[in-house]
């Protein structure tokens, strides 16, 4: 399922000349195919193969000014949804129409198909070196391969798509012994090649951390944020750095570019050639960039799509994307990179005289307030620089702005955790509450 099977395919042709005879002065198309290929693990034994396959398509139009947006899955009939997308422009209040009309028409497929063959051996691999160490843990996985195609298309002449294969695996393992329940979850997202070995240490180390449960330290200590941990902080400043919030002045970092916004030891940036979410251009058709937001600690840029970019008088950052297939474009990232350190995980815990590690928390989803009170799902305690044990009952509150002005020291282990690439951290003085072992 290439590209250029979607290149190829006429229905968008159809929509965007039926859409301007019917009274349409303009009209985007953007299809989405999709092959799925996941490999179930239960129990510790393989337990199902399944492959599915979607394919859907948004005709954007605009006619008078207004913009009506329709939906299709499958097969469909362009006059319909032509139809449908008139009747809903007429509920919507007239906009200027933000198209693009210029970008390469064809890139370079990205990552590469395996099979099931070699997923399913993956996954048996990563489960057998964790119980041949913990016989009694019991793992579920699934380790899949993903193949989608985007194609975009308007009437100012824009045609562009590519092809992009993504490989994912998770693996949980759970732990009983007595009434002490613990359940420790890794995976990883790449494209080309997955490491089992990988995942299972990453896994192993955990079980070795938490064969003790321990008391957890009270009031305001230092807290090392693992990489698959440290993500809670960045969505608060992804939010901050949106050109949208900067519009609604509701980012608190409105008025503050070329002035420290948090650590100096802190960079963070976009890269659209990086880790297994690079991608070629946004869906408006808008080619994505290197971007730098943070250099240093000091706020350099943030990030817009079309109509944002153009209020901003920044123009697009190439980052107008949709949260689905019935959405507008809205700003949104495809990668968000944090610059790692050089220190190893265990040269950081080695810094911690009485500390707490969080590696694992419940909940989440902090505001653009910043303000956090986390439940610690997997957490640990360090004291004189060794991991004494496993935590329970243990909560971490603070306020993401001013933690990230006091990270003391980054990790060298920087990993993708959705499409967020972040090193371990180190925050000082976050304030702890918790129940004694």
């Amino acid at each position: 399922m290439g590209s250029e099977n979607l290149s190829q395919d006429t229905l968008a042709e159809q929509l965007l000349e039926l859409a301007i005879k019917s009274g349409a002065e303009a009209a985007e198309v953007y299809q989405s195919r999709s092959l799925s290929r996941p490999v179930f693990f239960e129990a510790n034994r393989l337990k199902q193969l399944e492959t599915s396959q979607a394919e859907g398509t948004a005709l954007r139009l605009w006619r008078n000014g207004r913009p009506g947006l329709t939906v299709a899955y499958g097969s469909v009939s362009a006059a319909a949804m032509v139809e449908r997308a008139l009747s809903l422009s007429q509920l919507n209040q007239p906009e200027s129409i933000e198209l693009n009309s210029k970008s390469q028409s064809s890139y370079p497929d990205l990552g590469e198909d395996v099979p099931i063959e070699v997923l399913v051996n993956w996954g048996s691999e990563a489960i057998a070196l964790i119980r041949d160490a913990y016989p009694d843990v019991v793992c579920t996985a699934e380790w899949e391969c993903d193949v989608e195609t985007i194609r975009l298309v308007n009437t100012k002449g824009l045609d562009c798509y590519y092809t992009d294969t993504t490989l994912n695996s998770y693996i949980e393992a759970e732990w009983v012994r007595g009434d002490d329940f613990l359940s420790v979850a890794d995976g990883q997202t790449q494209r080309g090649d997955l490491h089992p070995e990988k995942v299972a240490n990453q896994i192993l180390q955990r079980l070795i951390w938490a064969k003790k449960n321990v008391s957890p330290p009270k009031g305001r200590v230092p807290v090392l944020f693992t990489s698959k941990a440290a993500d809670m902080l960045w969505g608060t400043v992804q939010a901050a750095l949106n050109g949208k919030r900067v519009l609604e002045k509701t980012s608190p970092w409105t008025s503050r570019i070329g002035k420290p916004v948090i650590a100096p030891t802190l960079t963070l940036y976009q890269d659209p050639i990086a880790g297994p979410y690079s991608c070629p251009f946004d869906d408006e058709g808008t080619p994505t960039q290197f971007l730098v937001f943070i250099q240093n600690g000091v706020l350099q840029n943030f990030y817009s799509d079309r109509t944002t970019g153009h209020q901003l008088g920044t123009g697009s950052t190439g980052n107008g994307f949709r949260s689905d297939l019935s959405s507008y474009p809205t700003p949104g990232l495809f990668n968000f990179l944090i610059e790692p350190g050089s220190a190893s995980l265990q040269y950081l815990i080695q810094k911690l005289d009485d500390g707490l590690i969080v590696d694992q928390i419940l909940g989440g989803g902090n505001g653009i307030s910043g303000d956090f009170s986390i439940n610690i799902d997997l957490g640990y305690r360090v004291q004189n620089g060794q991991v004494i044990g496993r935590v329970k009952d243990t909560m971490v509150a603070g306020n993401v702005y001013t933690a990230l002005k006091q990270v003391v020291l980054l990790g060298g282990d920087a990993d993708w955790n959705g499409s967020c690439y972040t090193p371990s951290l180190i925050v000082d003085g976050l304030s702890t509450t918790g129940r004694k072992t």
